[in-house]
């Protein structure tokens, strides 16, 4: 895995490309990442850098919290994140300093993850996008909801599983391959295409994508025939084999 950042989700907007289409983007504010601790593969079992983002008034960290961040000369921040890498990548990074856009450059793809809005309680139309039953026909106060959802005799229980009402939204997810079209470096802004989990002002967490980069293959010309040469004729196919001589027929017995 590659190191990554804690972000804050601005908004959506758009911007126009060169050719003159729109691009909806997402702006992500990834300024003020402060390198807290570098873990070793020698001194804690693997490597690994954690980041403290955000603002936090002094009187409301834990005393543990305080010494881990004086002793990184770190400032204290509302939110910290530990991001796994391999130990080459930390070659260059010592704590007390910061990360920031120069992690990645436009073009690259990544994978953004944030908390989904919360929309409570919903039905499972709303939450599962159930059809619904008929309009019509005696249909009397049921037709948003799911219908019967218990079992025969055997085995006399609903199943887990089962999709039914409940809580809707609130759930950590993560949006894969989401480009980045244009990077803001005096403020430290991301801009990506498409949509972000969360709502505006909400944390966010920025790494390079998990499954890789897209490949650009570029199929080879065919090399032209040489001047005043004519290209080449395919080979004629092999000429089949003679069919076998038919067997004598045995004289019939009179």
């Amino acid at each position: 895995m590659t190191i990554g950042l804690v972000g804050r989700k601005v908004g959506m907007t758009r911007i126009f490309s060169d050719d003159g289409n729109t691009l909806p983007v997402t702006v992500l504010d990834v300024s003020d990442n402060r390198i807290t601790q570098i873990k070793t593969p020698e001194k804690d079992g693997y490597a690994a850098v954690q980041v403290a983002f955000g603002k936090r008034r002094a009187n409301r960290v834990s005393k543990p919290l305080a010494g881990h961040l004086a002793k990184a000369a770190v400032e204290a921040g509302r939110l910290l994140k530990e991001f796994r890498t391999d130990a080459k990548a930390l070659a260059d990074l010592k704590v007390g300093g910061k990360l920031g856009v120069e992690l990645f450059k436009v073009g690259q793809l990544v994978d953004v993850q944030g908390v989904t809005i919360g929309k409570g309680f919903a039905g499972v139309i709303k939450r599962h996008h159930f059809g619904g039953q008929n309009a019509s026909h005696g249909n009397s106060i049921s037709h948003r909801v799911p219908g019967s959802t218990g079992q025969n005799q055997s085995p006399s229980h609903v199943f887990k599983g089962k999709r039914m009402p409940g809580h809707l939204g609130d759930a950590r997810r993560t949006i894969l391959n989401l480009e980045i079209v244009r990077i803001d470096a005096e403020r430290q802004l991301l801009l990506v295409k498409g949509s972000v989990p969360g709502s505006k002002g909400r944390d966010v967490f920025v790494r390079t994508a998990i499954k890789g980069q897209r490949a650009i293959v570029k199929q080879q010309p065919k090399a032209a025939p040489a001047a005043g040469k004519p290209a080449a004729k395919p080979a004629a196919p092999a000429a089949k084999p003679a069919a076998p001589a038919a067997k004598p027929q045995p004289a019939a017995k009179g």
